[in-house]
């Protein structure tokens, strides 16, 4: 997978497009506030983030996101962004972008959380998620559109994932590991579409202090398999978070958490390959802790 993006947002071309489509706003004060596969985020005035693609196979997840955030966010105990600022292509920038409200936080992995911290979080993920699966999806959502409920696709990508890791000399899955993949891909197809955020991992949960605040980017969110939103239950919580997620959530079948077991292995090794090829020495220490977790 290459990293690179297709197109880079930095500040200048940033400050541009902020300031000329939304000139309500003092783009004096502009921060990098992330940088993943597919966005570019900036903050504006210490008050709003926008998304700017990175490449074009995100723009579809983009206008998703900009039109099932407005209908779901009153409805959920956790805060997620609520695009307010919905920006257009120009002559320099080929696609969309949008700004919304700050929500105060750090990525989950940034926080400086020890293992019982983490493992509070538990009963507000878990009731964020139940609310969210509870919902009806909005019409004209894709099916699992990436396949992250689907072994027959996850379980090959997970290996080739894995291989990666074990070449780039940063992590060696355990013995038990192919027999765990091997029982993953003979499992049947979930039979469960609930809506779902769609790519719910470590940088995607928001921490403020030691409270869960947020949850963010949605480009992912359609209608899958409850399996997909949990691969926090694997990579971020021990064995006591787990059972305090599964009081606060409902009891999941075992299908339902080797598949979701399997995807957190997957994009653990995914966010651990990135961090390293991108020198981001936090981010490869917390997929490796979270593949650690994920392979008890």
């Amino acid at each position: 997978m290459s990293w690179k993006p297709e197109v880079l947002v930095d500040e200048a071309p940033a400050r541009r497009l902020i300031g000329t489509q939304f000139p309500e706003l003092d783009t004096r004060r502009l921060q990098l506030l992330g940088e993943g596969w597919d966005m570019t985020v900036w903050l504006v005035d210490g008050a709003h983030v926008f998304r700017f693609p990175r490449r074009e196979i995100v723009v579809p997840g983009l206008l998703r996101e900009l039109e099932v955030l407005p209908l779901i966010a009153a409805e959920l105990p956790l805060a997620i962004p609520e695009p307010r600022f919905v920006g257009r292509p120009d002559a320099a920038y080929p696609w969309p972008f949008y700004g919304a409200w700050l929500i105060p936080g750090l990525e989950c992995g940034q926080a400086g959380l020890d293992q019982a911290a983490r493992d509070a979080l538990a009963p507000a993920l878990a009731g964020f998620l139940r609310r969210l699966h509870e919902l009806p999806p909005p019409r004209g959502l894709p099916d699992d559109p990436m396949g992250r409920g689907d072994m027959a696709i996850r379980v090959p990508l997970t290996r080739e994932a894995l291989a990666r890791l074990h070449e780039l000399g940063v992590w060696t899955a355990p013995h038990g590991i192919e027999e765990l993949l091997d029982q993953a891909l003979a499992l049947p197809p979930a039979a469960d579409k609930v809506l779902v955020h769609g790519d719910l991992h470590l940088r995607h949960l928001l921490v403020d202090g030691a409270r869960a605040s947020g949850v963010i980017d949605w480009i992912d969110v359609s209608r899958a398999p409850r399996s997909v939103d949990l691969v926090l239950y694997w990579s971020l919580f021990s064995a006591a978070g787990r059972g305090a997620f599964s009081r606060f959530y409902g009891e999941l079948d075992e299908a339902t958490l080797l598949r979701a077991r399997v995807l957190s292995l997957n994009l653990c090794a995914l966010l651990a390959d990135y961090a390293h090829v991108e020198g981001i020495g936090w981010l490869e220490s917390e997929a490796v802790a979270g593949l650690e977790r994920t392979a008890v």
